[in-house]
């Protein structure tokens, strides 16, 4: 199985899910100019959207978003922690907090990133994803992690996400569950593990 990222960028939560789960994979840079792998191979061949994640499975076959590929990593956890049984309401439930953390979160700081933005649609987004982390930290209520006692994919997803926090100006003092929770989420050894194995801060 073979992971393709970009160091420090959402591909960083399929890296974390699948140590968790206990797989042993090939993670295999891109750089995010020039679409190449570290030896040289085009990444479009592999994933046209041009984009990180793809996983890669032994048999040939790719697969991208990051739902589907967090949900897949979550299917080899086979005590099923990492994302309930599919079939159960819980299963579901994990569905629906990927495809918030996704488009409500992840997308929507992507205006920030952008250098050729103005400020007032930087301050827009930032303004946006803080309303909808806030939504993040009613929710998560007293719970250790999103789906309970449990550190699910989606909680891989999310911790990423809140990682750039000192990039993109999210101020999470002002969200001192989620501040909290994201203290939680970083000192897993998984999380540890893999921020080490990019060469990231720990």
């Amino acid at each position: 199985m073979k992971i393709y990222f970009l160091p420090g960028s959402c591909s960083l939560a399929t890296k974390i899910s699948l140590t968790e789960a206990g797989q042993n994979f090939e993670a295999i840079a891109v750089d995010r100019a020039t679409k190449k792998t570290a030896d040289g191979t085009d990444y479009l061949t592999i994933n046209p959207k041009g984009y990180v994640p793809a996983l890669v499975l032994d048999d040939g076959s790719v697969l991208t978003e990051n739902p589907a590929v967090l949900a897949y990593a979550g299917s080899l956890d086979k005590t099923h922690a990492l994302a309930p049984q599919p079939g159960s309401f819980e299963h579901y439930r994990l569905l629906e907090w990927l495809g918030y953390i996704n488009s409500e979160v992840h997308k929507n700081l992507s205006p920030i990133f952008r250098p050729d933005n103005s400020d007032e649609i930087k301050a827009a987004a930032r303004a946006l994803v803080t309303k909808r982390l806030g939504y993040i930290e009613e929710r998560l209520g007293a719970k250790p992690y999103l789906m309970g006692e449990n550190f699910s994919v989606a909680d891989a997803y999310l911790y990423v996400t809140l990682s750039w926090s000192p990039r993109t100006g999210i101020d999470l003092s002002k969200l001192p569950r989620l501040a909290a929770y994201y203290e939680r989420c970083r000192m897993r050894p998984s999380v540890q593990q893999v921020r080490k194995a990019e060469g990231l801060a720990p």
